[in-house]
């Protein structure tokens, strides 16, 4: 069994994760337009036919930017918890509106959604692990802390989107206000390169094959500082920065480690940053 993955775009300028089997796919969250996630996939050989449904993190404008006319567009249901899509002002058609519960798999064709809570300055942020059948894959962004869920679904992933959002002496001694550094580096704020690399070094399975650094600020963060951050600590895990700037290639992620490859699908976009 094997997961097909990819970013469309990772930061605070929207964030959108392809995740699927040959049959069928998931996005997870929907902040960049309809248009520009069209695009994005049609470089990469993918479309939004195998989109079977979209899964809301939380209600910030660059996790649901998108949502409402993909929505409507491809009659793709929209998982969101009720609280979320109120904060968010969201109009979804009650037909495609669906909710969840925390830790509740979702079955999504032959994939299995587990949403997960985590602590960020949202009404009721979730994260998510897709599953086909023993493959796992994680999206672990807007995270403030490494909370017993987030450790407890990160040890379960062959490949994880992990959010190493802030360089802690770039943001400290950046030019963001007092209040606004608070916010970011708080327990409900973002993960910090070292808070993200702490978590990947005690609590990576050993079949941990991909870890995609996620959510990199642009101000405060470096994209080769991140990556070399954790290349010191990777061993045989691939270590590929998702770019705020364009789509990363399509990864073919399995049981086997080993045998996790990139593919190279028509069109497919190589660079990583």
């Amino acid at each position: 069994m094997s997961l097909f993955t990819a970013s469309l775009n990772s930061g605070s300028n929207g964030n959108c994760y392809y995740v699927g089997n040959a049959q069928e796919a998931v996005l997870i969250d929907a902040g960049i337009s309809c248009r520009e996630t069209e695009k994005r996939l049609a470089r990469l050989g993918l479309s939004m036919k195998p989109v079977k449904a979209i899964f809301i993190s939380h209600e910030h404008t660059d996790h649901i930017r998108g949502v409402e006319v993909l929505s409507k567009k491809y009659k793709v249901p929209v998982y969101i918890t009720e609280l979320t899509m109120r904060s968010g002002g969201l109009t979804i058609h009650e037909e495609l509106m669906r909710t969840f519960k925390p830790h509740e798999s979702i079955t999504i064709g032959n994939l299995t959604v587990i949403p997960f809570p985590k602590r960020h300055d949202a009404s009721d942020p979730f994260s998510f692990i897709v599953k086909n059948k023993e493959v796992c894959v994680g999206v672990m962004t807007d995270i403030g802390s490494s909370c017993e869920h987030v450790i407890n679904y990160f040890k379960q992933c062959h490949a994880v989107y992990l959010e190493a959002n802030y360089d802690h002496d770039m943001l400290m001694n950046g030019q963001y206000p007092i209040y606004l550094k608070k916010r970011i580096s708080s327990d409900h704020g973002h993960l910090s390169n070292d808070q993200a690399v702490e978590l990947f070094t005690n609590h990576r399975a050993p079949f941990l094959s991909h870890v995609f650094l996620s959510h990199l600020s642009k101000e405060n963060n470096d994209p080769q500082n991140a990556a070399a951050t954790f290349l010191k600590h990777a061993g045989d895990t691939k270590i590929i920065v998702a770019s705020r700037y364009k789509e990363t290639p399509v990864f073919c992620i399995t049981a086997n480690s080993l045998n996790a490859q990139e593919v190279n699908l028509p069109g497919a976009q190589m660079a990583l940053f």
